[in-house]
């Protein structure tokens, strides 16, 4: 008799760190001033992929009480390099950070008015 053996691991992707930028809409005790209309939030997400990033950042805004509209992805650190962006020492910082923690961080808020 032979042995059935357990099924192979799959290997574990490393998290990246992802650039988001999210534009959010009103909602009840979203913390904008009383005469914005809207938001927009430039975020650092970490993630196995953008998409998980993606995910990971709308939930954690609308546990916020946040209405996150619509969401661009501007890549990984290195999808952005590649592309030839420059990114200085505070936003290399602030993407450490979002690794390390595995979290999101909001980085800048605009507020929109009309």
């Amino acid at each position: 008799m032979s042995e059935i053996s357990p099924p192979p691991k799959k290997p574990k992707r490393a998290q990246q760190v992802y650039t988001l930028l999210v534009e959010i809409g009103r909602a009840p005790g979203d913390g904008l001033p009383d005469t914005a209309t809207g938001a927009a939030l430039m975020c650092y997400a970490s993630g196995v992929d953008e998409a998980e990033a993606v995910r990971e950042t709308v939930a954690l805004l609308k546990q916020a009480d946040l209405a996150p509209l619509d969401v661009t992805g501007y890549g990984s650190l290195q999808d952005r390099l590649d592309a030839g962006d420059e990114i200085d020492d505070e936003e290399r910082a602030l993407m450490e950070r979002a690794l390390a923690e595995n979290s999101v961080v909001v980085a800048q808020t605009t507020a929109f008015y009309d």
